[in-house]
């Protein structure tokens, strides 16, 4: 097992799967950008005034099926538009995507990705490694008993093999996806060995402001009588989300948390459900995903009220600096020796893996807060987590 690197004074390597996804190549000309001109990728960090980088060097490396170089794949993907990606083309070109393993049973992929991750660590031995969960959601087939992996057997979905083959070679796991990675077995493992995993499900958009919107709600104790949200995004997130065993997870997870939330099931007097997600794949809108909610309250004496909210967002402009963010805690846990599911970080989720993770947005602040205190005293052994200075900030890798 390659022990974690501890003395990475704040360069990260982003190892990701689905690297050249709509976010992942975003993120690549994140990490191209930090080179030359960082400030418009720090100031969009949570991270910034929590885990200050020292010297905010990044590269992204992975896998992905796609044949084309991450500029060509951004280009496809077009959420940037031409004139931002022409001065970072060459840099991302030099990002290392190597081709994901495809066929053979669990134990062959993993075997494969941990190489694969060797080689890569070892060219980048001064970065920090993260391995980032990019690919598209899927549900698990049904076949397979959800939780468990036959080491003998193809994967249930791609995504496990890489996260065991990260956990077993020390490094971090992010599961930015909705697919159900952190099986039993590899939380065990993650626990033994000092990798600190987290997910699932990035809370990127509409989401995220349910989750604000809902915890101001029971504050003012306002009922919430019904919840109806439409998603529309045209991006390949939108068009796979089509298929309804993608979808199922994804849907779950978003419809779930109101209740956790809440306190109680938002339905009507007889039990029917009055919580609805849908999501609709439409291509005019590309990655420039719409999200409408309508939401029904009640009152001092029961009198109903109501809110109406519509968020025009970009959807990998959303989710790559979370990325980002959710990396560097993993790097900084990973140098103080915490190991296993990480619930403190269910501020960037939608379901958050671990035992109690904070369900309002109140107590997510607080989480994260708590969470950065207790790395405090590995920061100042110069790991990169300490006080930064305005200085640091604004100094190219």
């Amino acid at each position: 097992m390659t022990p974690p690197n501890q003395n990475a004074r704040g360069a990260l390597l982003i190892m990701a799967a689905g690297a050249k996804g709509a976010i992942g190549s975003t993120l690549a000309a994140a990490a191209a950008a930090l080179e030359t001109n960082p400030a418009p990728i720090l100031s969009c960090l949570t991270t910034i005034d929590r885990l200050p980088w020292k010297r905010p060097a990044m590269e992204l490396a992975g896998w992905d099926t796609c044949e084309r170089d991450l500029p060509e794949a951004a280009a496809a993907h077009g959420v940037l538009p031409a004139d931002t990606l022409a001065p970072l083309a060459e840099r991302m070109a030099r990002f290392r995507v190597l081709a994901a393993p495809e066929k053979g049973s669990l134990q062959d992929q993993v075997a494969q990705i941990r190489t694969d991750i060797r080689d890569l660590t070892q060219s980048r031995p001064d970065a920090a490694p993260v391995f980032v969960n990019l690919l598209p959601a899927r549900g698990w087939p049904g076949h397979a008993t959800r939780g468990e992996a036959p080491m003998d057997a193809p994967p249930p979905i791609p995504d496990i093999a890489y996260a065991m083959a990260a956990v077993a070679e020390g490094v971090p796991v992010v599961n930015f996806t909705p697919n159900f990675v952190e099986i039993p077995a590899l939380i065990a493992a993650a626990e033994a060995a000092g990798v600190p995993v987290c997910g699932r499900d990035g809370k990127t958009g509409q989401t995220y402001f349910k989750v604000a919107l809902a915890s101001a709600l029971m504050a003012r104790g306002l009922r919430v009588d019904g919840w109806y949200s439409l998603n529309i995004l045209g991006n390949a997130d939108g068009a796979n989300l089509m298929d309804p065993d993608h979808a199922r997870d994804k849907l779950a997870n978003k419809t779930g948390l109101l209740d956790e939330i809440l306190g109680y099931p938002v339905a009507t007097p007889l039990g029917v459900p009055t919580h609805k997600v849908h999501i609709d794949y439409y291509p005019p809108r590309g990655d420039a995903k719409e999200a409408w909610d309508v939401i029904d309250i009640a009152g001092l004496f029961g009198l109903p009220m109501s809110i109406r909210l519509n968020l025009q967002g970009r959807d990998s402009i959303l989710a790559a600096p979370m990325v980002i963010d959710l990396s560097r805690w993993m790097a900084a846990l990973s140098a103080a020796g915490r190991g296993g599911a990480v619930p403190e970080l269910a501020f960037y989720f939608k379901k958050s893996i671990g035992n109690g993770p904070p369900r309002t947005f109140q107590d997510q602040m607080t989480a994260l807060s708590a969470l950065a205190a207790g790395l405090a005293p590995a920061a100042d052994g110069g790991d990169g987590a300490g006080a930064p200075t305005e200085t640091e900030t604004e100094t190219t890798p």
